[in-house]
Parts: structure tokens; sequence; C-alpha cells
């Protein structure tokens, strides 16, 4: 999971919740780490914030989106402090795949990792869901 978070307390929030379900978190402070990263490792699905320095997630997204390679197919998963309809409309008109907005609750973060990780990786259709609930014994 590469996770686009500028706020050191969020970063490590969401960090835990996806650690705890056994996912590797990739981190990135900003749009532009999140593209530089992306021509090194391989995520399954971008948690991206909107409001970040350097680069918002909304160009960050579109940027994604423009991509010559499959990586711009990628789930694009907004996670942001910005709550409102028209804050989730403009997400999903860009490119966003789903929206979660902060604070999350834990199952938001499972409804939307059960959705585009097996949607990602069909391979994980049988363990996604076993690993979310081990994770959700374990909170």
């Amino acid at each position: 999971m590469l996770v686009a978070e500028d706020n050191s307390m969020n970063m490590l929030l969401i960090t835990e919740v996806l650690t705890s379900m056994d996912l590797e978190v990739i981190p990135a402070a900003n749009g532009r780490e999140v593209l530089h990263l992306l021509d090194q490792k391989d995520p399954v699905v971008i948690f991206m914030d909107i409001n970040m320095p350097v680069m918002d997630g909304f160009d960050t997204t579109i940027a994604i989106r423009q991509l010559k390679s499959s990586k711009k197919n990628i789930p694009i998963i907004a996670l942001t402090a910005d709550a409102m309809k028209e804050d989730m409309e403009r997400c999903l008109a860009i490119g966003m795949n789903d929206f979660v907005s902060k604070p999350f609750q834990l199952k938001e973060i499972e409804t939307v990792l059960k959705k585009y990780l097996l949607q990602s990786r069909p391979d994980t259709a049988i363990i996604a869901p076993m690993i979310i609930q081990e994770n959700r014994q374990r909170i």
C-alpha cells in the first residue's frame, strides 16, 4: 500500500492499521514522492491525502492517470479531512476510485481494502478477507 500523507500523526495511524493487517506500507509525504516511488515500487492501492505540500492529491492523481504504464490504473483512495459532498465528487471526477474521510473508522478501511485489493490482485481473493478478519480480532 502506498500512503500519501503529510501529517505525521495521520501517517502513523494509517500505517498502524495497515501493518496490523500484515500489509506493507510505502510512505510518501507529498505527490512528487508518490510519482517517484511509483517508478521504484509496485503498490496495489494508493491511499491519497488531498491537501499536501509540493504536489497535492488532485494533481498527483491526474499525473498518475496520465502515465503510459499499467500503473495508471492503480486504485486510488482519497483519505482526507475534506468530507463535503463536493470534495468527494471532485475526487471521483479526476479519477480517484473511492473516498474515505478522516477521521476514518477501521470498517471503512476494511471495506475499501476488500473491494480494491481483490480487484487489483485476484490472487488475494481468499487471503484478504482472512487477513482483515484476523486484524479485527487483534485490535
